[in-house]
């Protein structure tokens, strides 16, 4: 029983070694060339470039809100969009609901995904024009494996913003979507009312009383296949057990986020060792993307305190145990838009619903952008063809929506209250 107690310690030793430094030659060696080979990854081989291009701006202030009469400074969001085999048309999508000029974009097709469709998505980024004026989004061409519920989403979530710090350096908050997901309002709305708020909030739904996650999630021990096959299957299950964690409290919640980028810099570049002893624990920890960040953020004294209880996303859960997501539908959309928040999902590829939010909601035709300040077109054609100033942004009244959220969320019965409990 000792000998086969020691060989379970000597491969999880190994595994979680040999996830740690995966990590960190992607996190070390990934800023230099993203592309695969192919030269129509265009905007993987070449640098974001500023978003500040002198519409009108003095020399005193070269940031892109002089022109905002005293209104604080827009924030910028880096988004990674995610999806896997047969997922393309739902990034193109996505990317068009989504897109505003002061942001950065990167989308990641997963390895299960053939090159081809990383390469008509790269075409199709390469092909818009105001994509092309502003170079702020990008398409991974050197894909990730991602196993369901394995350690190596999160190795590839930290690869991407890894590639953000290095490529993208003036953004504020990174947001991560998948290709089920979509807005429910637009970027201006999101930009206005983000503007108001302190840089250093991090929203992200937390619990340390997880209950049946305990027995589920925090005890069993799995290793994943993906750290060091090329093809995707399913984890692998130990027959041992492990204790729940003395040196540092579990916390679980959404895999939906909404960080800074100071913290995240704490997590790639870990000047305390907290974020390394946290990856080794979560390379053998089932759905590990549903604590990795929440733990870290809940444990470190810098960061426990710019926890905000919410991951800004419409979500129904199945019942029982709401452990995955439902597919939302026209049955769902009134609850959709009175939550306030800003994105929703899942969503079935192309169901009726996405049209509804798109005419009522983004006010956006399909196949265009979703139109906002910066858009200088007539209406009847597509208003983002002829663009002008990024920094102006038109919030409408669904901001007002947002804003109600957001203030509920930071009034002093549930702001600290609800922080790390």
């Amino acid at each position: 029983m000792k000998r086969a107690h020691a060989q379970w310690l000597m491969i999880l030793t190994a595994t979680s070694l040999l996830f740690l430094i995966v990590l960190l030659t992607v996190t070390l060696t990934g800023h230099g060339k993203y592309s695969s080979g192919a030269s129509d990854f265009y905007y993987e081989q070449r640098q974001f470039t500023t978003l500040d291009r002198n519409f009108g701006d003095t020399a005193e202030n070269n940031d892109g809100d002089s022109n905002r009469l005293g209104l604080p400074k827009l924030p910028r969001f880096a988004y990674l969009i995610s999806g896997s085999r047969g997922d393309g048309p739902q990034l193109r999508r996505l990317l068009q609901a989504l897109y505003h000029p002061r942001n950065y974009y990167l989308l990641h097709l997963d390895l299960e995904a053939s090159d081809a469709e990383r390469l008509e998505l790269a075409k199709f980024v390469k092909s818009e024009a105001v994509i092309r004026e502003f170079r702020n989004a990008m398409v991974i061409g050197n894909a990730d494996l991602v196993t369901a519920k394995g350690p190596t989403m999160i190795a590839s979530t930290l690869h991407a913003i890894a590639i953000l710090l290095k490529r993208a350096k003036d953004w504020d908050w990174f947001i991560n979507l998948s290709a089920s997901d979509y807005p429910l309002m637009s970027q201006d709305e999101l930009l206005h009312i983000f503007s108001f708020l302190p840089r250093e909030l991090n929203f992200l739904e937390h619990t340390s009383n997880i209950g049946w996650k305990e027995n589920q999630r925090a005890r069993p021990i799995i290793v994943d296949p993906g750290l060091y096959h090329s093809k995707k299957s399913g984890v692998f299950w130990a027959k041992e057990r492990r204790s729940m964690p003395a040196s540092f409290k579990l916390f679980m919640g959404s895999t939906w986020v909404v960080l800074t980028k100071s913290f995240l810099e704490f997590c790639v570049l870990g000047w305390d060792n907290l974020p390394r002893t946290l990856l080794m624990y979560y390379t053998n920890f089932l759905s590990s993307p549903e604590g990795y960040f929440h733990t870290l953020a809940c444990n470190h004294k810098d960061y426990q305190n710019t926890t905000v209880n919410h991951n800004l996303h419409y979500i129904r859960w199945d019942s029982p145990p709401k452990a995955n997501p439902i597919n939302l539908t026209l049955e769902h959309y009134n609850d959709m838009v009175q939550s306030g928040a800003p994105f929703a999902g899942s969503f079935a590829r192309d169901d009726p619903v996405l049209d509804i939010i798109d005419k009522e909601l983004l006010k956006r035709p399909r196949g265009q952008f979703t139109p906002g300040g910066w858009c200088l077109g007539k209406l009847g054609k597509d208003p983002c063809l002829a663009y002008g100033n990024p920094n102006a942004v038109k919030p409408t009244v669904v901001s007002k929506r947002l804003e109600k959220l957001i203030v509920k969320l930071l009034d002093s019965e549930n702001f600290r209250p609800k922080q790390c409990k």
